[in-house]
């Protein structure tokens, strides 16, 4: 009988598994390729993304053989400026989730303090829970989670709110990913302040700014997903745009990209509009000018918003 259970032990570990046919099997490249489409740039994240991905497979295919081990921490961290991309990946996390099996859902919640903590007493933990309920099962997203802390404000709940938290991304891991957002020197303070935070983030992702020929390749995908496009000249205007824009304070990366093609979109409809006279064809209606971009006040020469 010893010899047959050594047979045997030898059968399972000389059973094998097909890896690239796992990971084809769970559809994450799709989830991958889908990023790589939204999102210009971006490497060292991507790559991370990556990683975690392969972690999670590879525990998945452990799990096959019967290779015990602790379900992964998956909770994470991502600080960087904004719209630099923190919530679509978080939202493309949850997807990869949920094909590998961490959670049933993968769907993302998007909160801020203002949503879970109350004010006054016997409000937050009603409110923590009612957001926790509708995010298990996927992906809770904090942004500027430092907020939630608030030492100067002996009244201040929000510590309340954070015990939940705490609580729950301990129990509850198997179900719930929560990823905590914001800036990195804020988020640093948070957690020596909350040191229970920290031990339980696995992953922290910084996410960079984008440069200036990455913002242009974002304004030009912005436009085609909307059926518009720069002139030669527009795009020269565009760039020379993006230069001063990015020296200015509050600049927001993407979404200072995206407010500026609505300013520039609005110019151009009124230019159109101040020479109804003429017949208009499909490239008029479809091209942003470098007048559209040159009257922002950026410039000197605009009286309207940046």
């Amino acid at each position: 009988m010893g010899d047959n259970r050594k047979v045997q032990a030898a059968g399972a570990d000389e059973a094998q598994v097909d890896l690239e046919a796992e990971f084809k099997a769970s559809n994450i490249q799709e989830v991958l390729d889908k990023l790589d489409r939204e999102l210009i740039g971006l490497m060292p994240v991507k790559t991370r993304i990556r990683e975690i991905a392969a972690l999670l497979l590879v525990d998945r295919l452990r799990r096959k053989f019967e290779l015990s081990s602790e379900t992964p921490t998956l909770h994470m961290c991502f600080t960087g400026n904004p719209g630099t991309g923190k919530t679509t990946v978080a939202m493309r996390m949850g997807e990869i989730l949920k094909r590998l099996g961490y959670v049933r859902e993968g769907h993302l919640v998007t909160v801020t303090r203002d949503d879970l903590v109350g004010q006054y007493i016997g409000h937050t933990a009603p409110k923590t829970k009612e957001v926790i309920k509708k995010a298990m099962g996927g992906v809770l997203f904090i942004d500027e989670a430092y907020y939630l802390y608030k030492p100067e404000n002996e009244r201040d709940y929000g510590a309340e709110s954070i015990e939940i938290l705490l609580q729950i991304m301990e129990n509850n891991r198997d179900d719930l990913v929560v990823i905590l957002a914001g800036y990195k020197d804020k988020m640093e303070k948070f957690f020596q302040s909350n040191p229970g935070m920290r031990s339980r983030i696995a992953h922290h992702i910084d996410f960079p700014d984008y440069t200036a020929g990455e913002l242009l390749h974002i304004a030009k995908l912005m436009l085609e997903r909307q059926n518009y496009r720069f002139s030669a000249e527009g795009e020269a205007a565009f760039t020379e745009y993006l230069k001063l824009r990015m020296q200015q304070p509050h600049f927001s990366n993407a979404r200072s990209v995206r407010n500026a093609l609505d300013r520039a979109r609005l110019r151009q409809a009124n230019r159109l509009f101040a020479d109804a006279g003429r017949k208009l064809g499909k490239a008029d209606l479809m091209t942003i000018e470098a007048e559209d971009v040159l009257a922002s006040r950026i410039f000197g020469a605009g009286s309207g918003a940046v």
